[in-house]
């Protein structure tokens, strides 16, 4: 059993050195198998802007101003910077009316790792633009739009649930931006862009990155994800080129990392587009004491998400991938029907989804019912799948001892049908004869294996949940301070090498060489616990408290009938092994 964990924990390190390895050098950018550049809607047609500038207003005030050639048209440009804060019960957003978009998104019951409220505005990645700013084909079109000054219809602080507009017009230019507030992470956003009278596709859009993001497993967790007709597609960064186009229709769409999300969800699905976006940055090796000449470098994914159309309706959810969070906010299935998918599956639970969900929906409702403390209700789920489990190790334990009393007769068999070459027909009925042995005896050679069979995707469940789970972020436990981290004092991992070696010292195994057992008793502890030192701390809990149990099981199994005859087994081959 203990091998067969073993090589599970080998698996996991390993897809964790390849899925989520610190990126020195960025990774060359390939288009994503979906989609092609071919599906791209083309840019509009862009005109020259006119050459004069317009002069600049008072805020709130516009007047007509000389188009030569197109007759009078309006300029609306504010006089200078102006912020706005939105405020509820969960966020607090400072929008700039400079490129009308988002310069700092605070998550108020999360903290960064300083333990201030967390904003999910990366402040490396803001050179690539800020939230709610515009991704418009032409790019000389779209760096106008998102730094020139526009005239909001409020300042200072706004009451939710309330209304944010912004109006922008310069030359030929037009630029139309409503955004809508309630008291939770979902805003509803209007955006008109248009150019010579003409609609404009220009796409509202989280460029780059989140504010949690600070380690290299952390960028590499990132991604861009869409769900169509009910069907998740999840984009790494390898399979994300920056300005590639992907067409509805979607349920939702948008970019997120291991514990947050920036999802749009589209009034009109059948006629919304994803415009991906994929960059990199430089970060500091030690963010708190930052060198320019110890760089590490990093992708940052994003997502611009609009309506072909060039009128874009949508909502968009910017916040926690917190299960009852997403599961109150449902997509569009058309104009004003918000009865399609909830934002549910923005969580990935792994292939073992049917067993991770619901196993930390356990893990929700004992948090809520029996234990305020995650690490215990950690404890708690552990020892009852193992009580659940216990079984099937008495199982593996009476396969292994009738395995290992029908050794001579399978011996006396394979000497009978030794002189036999192997390609000779008469080989095959050696087989037969050790069937109808095993059928005469009862006994199953993969009886021992099952069981572990059975267990290993609990193991892997459990890892995944970890994983994923917002709600151990951060979550503290005697002397650990993050549940979703590994042990930085390692005493788990050292923890886990002792009840591993105690395990395997109490557990008979009548099949295994005694200097073989001798040698897996030392090394198999070493290899687990040198494996467990970057694994989530959760999930070395899970492994050290299972380990407990195991002990405690295995003490009394070893007194039972069952334990004293596989211990007698175990003898008697020794002394004849001896004996040669």
């Amino acid at each position: 059993m203990l091998m067969v964990f073993a090589v599970t924990f080998a698996l996991i390190i390993i897809s964790q050195i390849f899925l989520f390895k610190d990126k020195s050098k960025p990774q060359p950018k390939t288009n994503p198998v979906q989609t092609s550049q071919s599906n791209a809607p083309a840019p509009e047609a862009q005109s020259e802007t006119a050459s004069a500038p317009a002069e600049a207003v008072s805020k709130g005030r516009a007047r007509a101003i000389a188009n030569p050639g197109k007759g009078p048209a309006v300029a609306k440009v504010a006089n200078g910077e102006v912020e706005t804060v939105v405020e509820n019960d969960v966020v607090r957003i400072v929008f700039t009316n400079r490129g009308a978009q988002a310069k700092s998104w605070v998550l108020k019951k999360y903290k960064d790792e300083d333990g201030h409220p967390l904003d999910l505005v990366n402040p490396l990645a803001v050179k690539f633009g800020l939230p709610l700013s515009l991704y418009a084909y032409d790019e000389n079109l779209r760096n106008q739009i998102n730094s020139a000054l526009y005239v909001g219809s409020a300042s200072g602080s706004i009451t939710v649930p309330g209304t944010l507009t912004y109006e922008y017009a310069q030359g030929d230019i037009t630029v139309h931006k409503t955004l809508q507030f309630g008291n939770d992470y979902v805003i509803a956003v209007e955006t008109v862009v248009t150019q010579n009278g003409k609609p404009v596709q220009a796409y509202p859009m989280w460029p780059a990155a989140f504010g949690d993001q600070s380690t290299g497993p952390s960028y590499a967790s990132a991604k861009v994800e869409y769900m169509a007709n009910d069907k998740v597609e999840r984009l790494a960064a390898k399979k994300v080129s920056s300005g590639n186009t992907l067409r509805g229709p979607f349920n939702w769409a948008g970019a997120q990392d291991q514990y947050f999300a920036a999802i749009f969800l589209p009034d009109n699905p059948d006629t919304a587009a994803m415009v991906t976006l994929h960059n990199s940055i430089s970060v500091p090796k030690d963010p708190k004491n930052p060198d320019p000449n110890s760089m590490n470098r990093y992708d940052v994914l994003g997502a611009a998400v609009g309506d072909v159309s060039g009128t874009t309706r949508e909502r968009m959810f910017v916040g926690p991938k917190a299960l009852p969070v997403l599961e109150s906010v449902r997509s569009n299935t058309a104009p004003g029907q918000m009865n399609g998918p909830d934002l549910r599956n923005v969580v990935d639970f792994g292939f073992f989804s049917l067993i991770a969900r619901p196993l930390f929906l356990w893990l929700l409702w004992t948090h809520q019912h029996m234990a305020s403390n995650w690490g215990v209700c950690i404890i708690i789920l552990t020892v009852i799948i193992n009580l659940v489990l216990l079984p099937l190790r008495i199982t593996s334990m009476k396969s292994a001892l009738k395995m290992q009393k029908l050794q001579p007769q399978m011996k006396a068999i394979q000497e009978k049908y030794k002189k036999y070459p192997l390609r000779d027909p008469r080989r095959s009925e050696m087989n037969t004869e050790i069937g109808e042995l095993y059928k005469r005896e009862g006994a199953n050679p993969a009886g021992g294996c099952v069981p572990l069979i059975i267990q290993m995707p609990f193991l892997f469940a459990f890892y995944s949940m970890l994983g994923v789970g917002i709600e151990l972020r951060q979550a503290p436990f005697l002397w650990l301070h993050d549940l979703s981290s590994p042990d930085k004092i390692f005493i788990l991992p050292v923890l886990i090498v002792i009840t591993t070696y105690l395990v395997q010292k109490m557990t008979p195994n009548a099949g295994m060489d005694p200097k073989q057992q001798q040698m897996m008793t030392l090394m198999m502890p070493l290899m687990i616990g040198f494996f467990s030192y970057s694994l989530p701390a959760g999930l070395s809990v899970y492994w050290t408290v299972g380990n407990f149990i195991a002990i405690g099981q295995q003490y009394i199994m070893n007194r039972t009938g069952l334990g004293r005859e596989m211990r007698e087994e175990m003898e008697k081959r020794a002394r004849k092994k001896a004996g040669k």
